[in-house]
């Protein structure tokens, strides 16, 4: 118990000393990690990926993807430059590729490595409706959200170490279920609300992005309602799953419009 203890107390240390202040969000944030430990591995990563699968190329549609990622790149420089903070990017290596896959997704890997499936474009439909989910990838990798879950990740598994050793003077019934009720609290309690916080941080920080870029916010709730729908009653209940539910996040993205287009205003976009 001790020992496990001596390591938490070292973790936490480690944690305090490391953080920093978003430009984005204005949000001290704590990790165990930095850019300069998981970009090279992302970055490698991205490149396997992008061997292991097919990348569409000179298409209008291709095309669209590297002009939307431009323009939200831009965007985000735009906005770092303007609060004093245009080295933050300094090593992110931006880049867009649409890869042909039927599955409805659009990823960002720490660093700014963008990968929009095909089976998304059919609900984006136009580029207001790519820029919401690029601006929303983008968002992620601006917040740093890779290094955050893993720097979580790291803090379970820390908690959870204590927690068996405190179990360890009891029966085997008693630890198995002490174990079990810690791993149900840390997935439901932790890691899926840890997760949907990010979404929502990234559909807030997504629409700025979009708005300074050109894209009018409100074309957002028109892709998410489209999003919703595609969904058919389908997604699960909102407290096990690591996104807002439909209804959630279309309330959420409603009353965050006004304040996209107020950023955005202070750019001279207007809508």
């Amino acid at each position: 118990m001790k020992k496990s203890i001596a390591t938490l107390s070292v973790f936490l240390a480690v944690l305090i000393s490391s953080c920093s202040t978003n430009p984005f969000t204005g949000k001290t944030e704590y990790t165990v990690v930095s850019n300069s430990e998981i970009f090279p591995t992302a970055f490698a990563q991205y490149d396997q990926f992008l061997k292991e699968n097919k990348v569409i190329t000179g298409t209008a549609q291709a095309n669209m993807v590297k002009s939307v990622g431009a323009k939200i790149k831009a965007a985000a420089e735009k906005y770092l430059t303007s609060v004093g903070q245009s080295a933050y990017l300094k090593d992110y290596a931006w880049e867009y590729n649409l890869v042909q896959n039927d599955e409805v997704n659009a990823w960002c890997m720490p660093g700014g490595k963008i990968v929009v499936y095909s089976g998304i474009l059919p609900i984006t439909k136009d580029e207001a409706g790519l820029a919401t989910v690029m601006g929303h990838e983008v968002a992620h990798a601006l917040l740093n959200h890779g290094a955050k879950r893993m720097s979580n990740d790291i803090y379970l598994q820390l908690i959870g170490q204590g927690v068996g050793a405190a179990a360890s003077g009891t029966s085997l019934s008693t630890q198995q279920i002490i174990q079990h009720a810690y791993g149900l609290g840390a997935q439901y309690g932790a890691v899926l609300p840890f997760s949907r916080s990010h979404e929502n941080e990234a559909d807030e920080i997504g629409l700025t992005l979009m708005a300074i870029a050109g894209y009018n916010p409100d074309k957002a709730l028109d892709f998410w309602k489209r999003m919703d729908a595609n969904s058919g009653g389908n997604a699960p209940m909102e407290f096990m799953s690591t996104h807002p539910s439909g209804t959630t996040r279309i309330n959420n993205i409603t009353k965050e419009i006004p304040t996209a287009k107020a950023n955005a205003a202070k750019f001279g976009v207007k809508f």
